[in-house]
């Protein structure tokens, strides 16, 4: 026909609508597997989110307890077998002497800059050593002559929080015992180094004594857990409702544009 004359056949557009109305259901279909793979795996995750809030909170609440509790005797070797992460940051007392000649320094940072942990083994009467966080010392106060203060010498007492070894070092950066390089506070290789016979699987941060004044400074354990847990909730329960409505509005959109063709 001559481009006066009737056209035949449909347009272009009209054969995209109808072939857009006959993936209508699979489209559908396929939308609605979507969206409910997503919401279900959102509205898990939130889920999740919500019971590691309430195990965080209780976690909070126990050592909590345990460090204002009254100090019990720090376990010896018959109890070491038993340990787990429910004695972390248990309150306990320990009695003996400290053996300064074998002190040992771990990097650490704190409210007074960098710097260093003091660990000093202690011979209890039972016979065992710990390791006794003495406190934490500067650069220019690793030299005991230099702390103003004379090291407690004869039987000592000591009441601090116990702690679980720090095994391999810090994030990425291990211990050098060879160097005398300690990033973390692991129990088993210090003692190895320093030559104790019979170490507990614990050491101890004391806590502070009258004299604050002196070094090293003594009860600065930060005790403190990281409780993001209802914003990640709430972010995937957002994302839940985000996905359902999403696919709302692309259904109705398709409706709508089913009515206009």
């Amino acid at each position: 026909m001559t481009a006066d004359g009737p056209r035949s056949g449909v347009s272009s557009d009209e054969s995209a609508k109808g072939e857009r109305r006959r993936r209508s259901p699979f489209f559908h279909a396929a939308l609605g597997a979507l969206t409910l793979a997503l919401f279900s795996g959102f509205v898990a995750l939130g889920v999740w989110q919500v019971e590691r809030r309430a195990w965080k909170l209780d976690l909070i609440a126990r050592v909590e307890a345990r460090i204002h509790a009254a100090p019990v005797a720090a376990p010896g070797p018959d109890r070491w077998a038993e340990l787990s992460a429910s004695d972390e940051y248990r309150r306990v007392r320990l009695v003996g002497r400290f053996d300064h000649a074998r002190e040992t320094f771990t990097q650490a940072t704190t409210a007074y800059g960098a710097g260093y942990w003091t660990l000093t083994p202690l011979r209890t009467h039972e016979g065992f050593d710990v390791l006794v966080n003495r406190g934490f010392v500067t650069s220019e106060r690793r030299d005991p002559a230099s702390r103003g203060a004379a090291a407690p010498e004869g039987e000592t007492e000591v009441v601090g929080l116990m702690r679980l070894s720090e095994p391999h070092g810090g994030f990425l950066r291990a211990n050098d015992p060879a160097a005398d390089l300690w990033r973390s506070r692991d129990v088993a290789a210090i003692a190895a180094a320093r030559g104790l016979t019979r170490p507990a699987p614990y050491f101890v941060d004391a806590e502070a004594g009258p004299d604050r004044a002196g070094w090293p400074k003594a009860g600065l354990t930060v005790v403190a857990f990281r409780n993001d847990h209802l914003v990640y909730a709430l972010t995937w329960f957002g994302l839940a409702a985000m996905t359902l409505a999403g696919a709302a509005i692309v259904i109705l959109r398709g409706r709508s544009g089913a009515r206009d063709a």
